[in-house]
C-alpha cells in the first residue's frame, strides 16, 4: 500500500473519530443491535439535512436568510414521510416550497424505499423463495412489511428483460451445443399439466458458456426442436460443430436438418444408464469398470478389441449389449478428437448441471402460467451467468483467444482452427501412448 493512500486512510480516521466519540457518549452502546439503533436515530437527520441543503441551492437562498432574494418562491412547511432502509423504516420531515417545484435527488418523490431492497428481493426470488418466505425474510432482516403484491411487481420488472434476452442476436459460430429438456408442472385450463422446458448450453471457440434460451412446450418432440435449431438460426447461428445431446427420437434428424455439418453426439452417460438397466444391480460394479476400459482407449482399435471382450464378457445380458451395438459410432466418432474434446463431447453433464440449478427452483409446486416459470428461470440464469463469469474458459483451452478472436467472422476458418486443434491434441495423446 502507497504512502499515499495510507495517510490518506489516516486522515480520514482523524476526521470520523470525533464523530464516532460523540456517538458512543450519546447513545452508549452496549450491543451491536444499539449500535445498529444508534445509526437508524442518525440516518434520519441526515437525511432531512441533505434535503435541506438541496431545498436551499433550489430556492437560492439559506434558511432564515433575510434581504432581498431573487425568487418569489418560498419555503411551505414539511411533509412527513417513512422511508424503507436496511435499518428499517425512518420517519422524515421533508421540506415543501410554496410553488411545489422542489424535485428532492436524494428521495425522490413518491420513492420510500432506499435498501435496495428490490434487488435483494431478486435475488431471493432467483433462489426459489416463495413470496411469503420472501416477506418474511424481509420483515426479520429489515424490520417492515412488504406485500405479497409489491414482491409480485418487482419480479414482474424482469419479464421486459427476459423477453430481450431471450431474442438477443446470437454468434454465429458454437463449437459446441448441448440440447436438453427438463418438465414443470403448470396450471392450465383448470389442471395441472407437465410442460417440458427446452434448454440449448452453447460454448463459443473461447470454451465461454451461454444459455441460448429456453422454451416451453406440451412434450419434448422432434418438430419442436426443428423450430428451436430454426429459430437460434434466425438469431444469428450459421455454424456448429459438435450438438451433445440424450436419445430423443427424431433429435438427431431436426438439429442436422438444420445445421447440416454438426457433429451429433450422443450422450455416454445416457447410455450407461440405459444399458444398466438389463444389469442386476450385484453387476453394476464390475460392468461399468469394464466399459470404462472400452470408452477411455487411446486408440479406437484398442476399443474396438476391448469391447468385444466386453460383449463376450456379459453376453448374458442381451439387451445391454444391443443398446451398445446400436450407439457404436458415437463411440467411434469420439476417437478422431482429442482427450480434452472427448472429455466434453461424452456426457450432457454441462447442461444437465444447468437443469438441475433450475430443479432446485421448480420443485415446490406447479407454476399459475408460463410467465411466472419464465421469470424465475431467467432470474436463475441471472445467477448462473454471475458463476459462469468466475469459471469462463475453465473447461477449454482453445489456444490464444486473440487468435479466435480473428476466426469469429469467418466461419470456414473458424472450423479449420478448431479441428487443428483437436488434431493437435489428438496427436499429442497418442505420442503419450507410445
Amino acid at each position: 500500500m502507497s504512502t499515499a493512500i495510507m495517510a490518506s486512510k489516516k486522515q480520514r480516521n482523524r476526521k470520523v473519530n470525533p464523530i464516532v466519540q460523540a456517538i458512543l457518549e450519546e447513545y452508549q452502546p452496549q450491543t451491536a443491535e444499539d449500535m445498529q439503533e444508534a445509526i437508524k436515530d442518525i440516518f434520519g437527520p441526515m437525511f432531512e439535512a441533505m434535503l435541506q441543503g438541496e431545498m436551499e441551492h433550489h430556492l437560492g437562498y439559506e434558511v432564515n436568510e433575510h434581504g432581498c432574494k431573487n425568487t418569489d418562491n418560498r419555503r411551505n412547511g414539511y411533509s412527513q414521510k417513512n422511508i424503507k432502509t436496511s435499518y428499517g423504516e425512518i420517519p422524515i420531515d421533508v421540506p415543501r416550497d410554496r410553488q411545489a417545484t422542489f424535485e428532492p435527488q436524494v428521495i425522490p418523490k413518491r420513492t420510500r424505499d432506499v435498501s435496495g431492497i428490490e434487488d435483494k428481493v431478486l435475488s431471493m426470488y432467483a433462489r426459489g423463495m416463495s413470496q411469503r418466505d420472501i416477506a418474511e425474510t424481509i420483515e426479520d432482516i429489515y424490520g417492515f412489511e412488504i406485500s405479497h403484491e409489491t414482491i409480485s411487481t418487482i419480479t414482474d420488472r424482469v419479464m421486459e428483460t427476459a423477453e430481450e434476452w431471450q431474442n438477443r442476436p446470437l454468434k454465429k459460430f458454437y463449437t459446441f451445443l448441448f440440447v436438453d429438456c427438463l418438465y414443470v408442472s403448470i396450471r392450465k385450463d383448470m389442471e395441472t399439466k407437465n410442460c417440458a422446458v427446452y434448454v440449448i448450453l452453447g460454448y463459443d471457440v473461447n470454451g465461454i458458456k451461454d444459455i441460448l434460451g429456453l422454451w416451453i412446450g406440451e412434450t419434448e418432440g422432434k418438430h419442436y426442436w426443428m423450430q428451436i435449431f430454426d429459430e437460434i438460426k434466425a438469431r444469428g447461428v450459421e455454424d456448429v460443430l459438435f450438438i451433445s445431446m440424450d436419445g430423443v427420437s427424431g433429435l438427431e434428424e431436426g438439429a442436422k436438418s438444420i445445421f447440416k455439418d454438426a457433429v451429433i453426439q450422443r450422450c455416454i452417460v445416457h447410455l450407461i444408464r440405459n444399458s444398466i438397466k438389463y444389469v442386476p444391480s450385484k453387476d453394476y460394479k464390475a460392468y461399468t469398470a469394464q466399459l470404462k476400459k472400452v470408452i477411455w482407449r487411446s486408440k479406437l482399435k484398442a476399443a474396438e478389441a476391448e469391447f468385444e471382450r466386453f460383449k463376450q464378457a456379459w453376453n448374458q445380458y442381451p439387451g445391454a449389449i444391443d443398446i451398445w451395438s446400436r450407439n457404436w459410432k458415437y463411440i467411434e466418432q469420439l476417437f478422431q478428437y482429442g482427450s480434452a474434446v472427448r472429455k466434453i463431447m461424452y456426457t450432457t453433464n454441462a447442461i444437465e448441471s444447468v437443469n438441475s440449478s433450475f430443479r432446485k427452483v421448480t420443485k415446490k409446486g406447479a407454476f399459475p402460467n408460463e410467465n411466472a416459470l419464465l421469470k424465475l428461470l431467467y432470474l436463475r440464469i441471472t445467477e448462473l451467468y454471475k458463476k459462469m463469469e468466475r469459471q469462463q474458459g475453465s473447461e477449454l483451452g482453445y489456444g490464444q483467444k486473440s487468435a479466435c478472436n480473428q476466426q469469429h467472422n469467418d466461419l470456414p476458418i473458424c472450423r479449420l482452427f478448431v479441428y487443428k486443434y483437436c488434431f493437435h491434441i489428438w496427436t499429442f495423446d497418442l505420442l503419450l501412448s507410445l
